[in-house]
């Protein structure tokens, strides 16, 4: 296809700017530090980002795509960072262990099935990890509308966090190019469904403000 020529640019650009999102949780890190505590902070992002750095690694191998591979390399080792500071201010540090445990857990799953199924059938590897990988990827990106009933109730977004879903929506965008250029299937719904998902959560950002909540301000006076 036309945009062939530009796969080198353009996976490398996404490469870059991915890089770039991963420092996007450093504001909230930099919050939970100061106030001493995840108060308002859901752990998802993290324990989830840290499980799909592997297995998006696993992924970046079986395609053997040298941008994907350093990309979650790096990501695993900076949502390590994040949340190993998270769990040192967070409260309820036996469920975030727990949360942690089965994310790995999964995670030793699909890369364990990847490194059997890889000695049968590459092709069924890379569609059926593909699909897996799709799907996870989904319900990370759009964790933050778990809290929709909420944000709508308290008509406040302080609760979703606004660098990591712009950063999200940019990053999404190039993938999605990328994905097209290699008329890779799978990259493509992946980074369409993630792009809908992050212009979702903007879109609230819109109709709601990120100030404290009623009740927030009630106990403060």
């Amino acid at each position: 296809m036309p945009l062939q020529e530009y796969k080198e640019i353009v996976g490398n650009v996404a490469a870059v700017v991915t890089i770039a999102q991963f420092f996007s949780p450093v504001a909230i890190i930099r919050k939970i530090i100061v106030q001493k505590s995840t108060k308002n902070v859901d752990p998802v992002p993290f324990v989830g980002g840290l499980g799909m750095g592997i297995v998006m690694l696993q992924h970046g191998l079986i395609l053997n795509d040298m941008a994907m591979i350093p990309v979650n390399i790096f990501a695993f080792v900076l949502n390590l960072i994040y949340l190993s500071i998270f769990y040192k201010y967070h409260q309820d540090k036996s469920d975030l262990l727990m949360k942690l445990a089965k994310v790995l857990a999964g995670a030793a799953v699909m890369v364990g099935y990847a490194q059997v199924e890889q000695r049968i059938d590459t092709t069924r590897l890379e569609f059926n990890y593909g699909l897996i990988v799709t799907l996870l990827m989904f319900v990370l990106i759009g964790a933050p509308l778990f809290n929709l009933k909420e944000i709508i109730e308290t008509k406040n977004t302080e609760m979703l966090p606004f660098p990591m879903i712009l950063s999200g929506t940019v990053v999404t965008s190039l993938w999605l190019l990328y994905g097209i250029i290699l008329e890779n299937i799978f990259i493509e719904v992946q980074n369409v469904v993630g792009l809908l998902l992050c212009l979702a959560q903007l879109s609230l950002f819109v109709i709601f403000p990120s100030k404290p909540s009623e009740k927030d301000l009630k106990k403060k006076e």
